[in-house]
């Protein structure tokens, strides 16, 4: 017989202790609440178009990173997935793809993926047995037969999952048509995210092109500082205007920060327009620019989201034959006081700026980033991130932070995701991890409990919407 599929309701809580129980309550209070998903990946043309899902294949194998890496560890090459590298060919039997995949899954045990996956495939495929080289046929036809009816729908889902909000994210020269359709066929509140890197980092492959389209969009003259600095802020109003945005995305590999006087400034856009920028002006020329955004944040009361410290890419084997987001980035050091001076030397006493700080650096987060955040008035923690987006990595995040930035200098939680249908379990979970840190001041008397409700609340709820400006 096949092992039976358990999701226990009391997973990551205490059993029959005082400090369970109270985590019990605490998550009862928050379970249900609507999500708020104000920063992720997915794609806007799933709810623009409405159409269906194809098979476990695409849905759950293709888009996921976190999948991709873990297979490829264990010398499983991508073309084996049905992933074709470019000018290559890859298995054409999604089928078969999928049971390599489940043959494999034990891999994911003690991971979050297998967390989130097994949530999806329990809650919201009602499948009862674990997903193994036995049952992956089962799998594979009970969610292709799903997804083809119509509460399997994007939008279906979507309603579902009881998501209040969701953003996507795009780069500064994307017409937002996908934005557009939904806008104007559906109630669904699905916005974008201004994603500028294409168009301000110079070491991205395309900049000089993306510099050219940039031009075309908004008929400045990019070539000029004050031509490029418009174009941007043409490209934020619309962003805005068309996609809903509140906030802007930027995925720097450091969190280095300039405030340049306007000769250099020119200097250096010349230079990038040439392709002959050193990678230590890059840096320069990318530490201008978060000053720059946190100045245009000011002025048009986006939130401002700053993502450093992967190195992304890392493996160019991978890269050459697939392109990004293939599982190959890899967290590094980083260091904040330093690097974000010249930018909080400017606007860090603003309380009308709202900047979110994420790291991959856990190192940061007791010795620079909660002191920031705890006394410059622009600065919110985002919530742990990407790879420690994890039971183990969010209690590690409260533990080390909330002595000295406190609850409310956080941004409660957002999912960061690719995969739809991980949203509705990466919320229980980090909901459920709050809980149990909750429940651990409560239970040492640090907090009544009625205050820890109040807090859970705010956390999953109430703090992202304020982070991200969301009515």
């Amino acid at each position: 017989m096949p092992t039976p599929l358990r999701l226990h309701p009391d997973r990551f809580f205490q059993p029959d202790t005082d400090t369970g129980n109270i985590a019990r309550r605490l998550f009862a209070k928050v379970e249900n609440l609507p999500i708020i998903s104000p920063h992720g990946h997915t794609d806007p043309s799933w709810f623009a178009n409405d159409t269906p899902f194809e098979d476990a294949t695409s849905l759950f194998l293709w888009p996921d990173h976190y999948v991709h890496r873990m297979l490829y560890s264990q010398g499983i090459k991508l073309t084996q997935l049905g992933l074709a590298p470019k000018g290559g060919t890859a298995e054409p039997d999604r089928r078969k793809a999928w049971r390599l995949f489940a043959e494999h899954y034990y891999l994911f045990r003690g991971t979050p993926s297998r967390t989130w996956l097994d949530h999806a495939f329990s809650t919201v495929f009602g499948i009862d047995v674990r997903l193994d080289g036995s049952t992956a046929d089962h799998y594979y036809d009970v969610i292709k037969a799903k997804l083809a009816t119509p509460e399997f729908k994007p939008r279906a889902l979507f309603k579902r999952f009881n998501i209040e909000t969701l953003a996507t994210t795009e780069g500064a020269t994307d017409p937002l048509v996908h934005h557009q359709k939904i806008k104007k066929e559906w109630d669904g509140h699905v916005i974008t995210t201004f994603r500028p890197d294409g168009v301000v980092n110079p070491e991205i492959d395309g900049f000089v092109q993306n510099m050219a389209d940039l031009a075309e969009l908004t008929k400045e003259n990019v070539a000029t500082w004050k031509g490029y600095l418009a174009a941007l802020k043409n490209r934020r109003q619309y962003f805005r205007e068309v996609g809903g945005a509140t906030a802007t995305d930027h995925g720097h590999p450091t969190p280095i920060t300039a405030d340049l006087p306007e000769v250099e400034c020119q200097r250096m856009l010349d230079r990038a327009l040439k392709g002959v920028l050193t990678p230590t002006e890059c840096e320069m020329f990318r530490g201008q620019m978060l000053t720059e955004m946190a100045l245009m944040s000011i002025e048009d009361g986006m939130t401002m989201q700053i993502h450093p410290g992967s190195f992304r890419n890392h493996n160019p084997e991978l890269f050459a034959g697939y392109g990004p987001d293939r599982g190959a980035d890899i967290p590094m050091r980083v260091s904040y006081v330093d690097n974000l001076k010249p930018l909080l030397d400017k606007v860090g006493n603003r309380a009308d700026l709202t900047i979110l700080l994420f790291t991959l650096d856990e190192s940061n987060y007791a010795r620079e980033l909660a002191p920031l955040a705890g006394h410059y008035p622009c600065l919110t923690l985002g919530p742990a991130w990407w790879f420690h987006d994890s039971p183990e990595g969010m209690i590690r995040f409260r533990r080390n932070c909330t002595e000295t930035a406190g609850f409310y200098n956080t941004a409660g939680f957002n999912d960061d995701t690719r995969a739809f249908l991980s949203i509705p379990a990466r919320h229980n979970v980090a909901r459920r991890m709050d809980c149990v840190y909750l429940a651990e001041l409560v239970a040492t008397k640090r907090l009544d409990e009625e205050e820890a409700a109040d807090v859970a609340v705010a956390l999953a709820y109430h703090l992202p919407k304020k982070a991200y400006h969301l009515k």
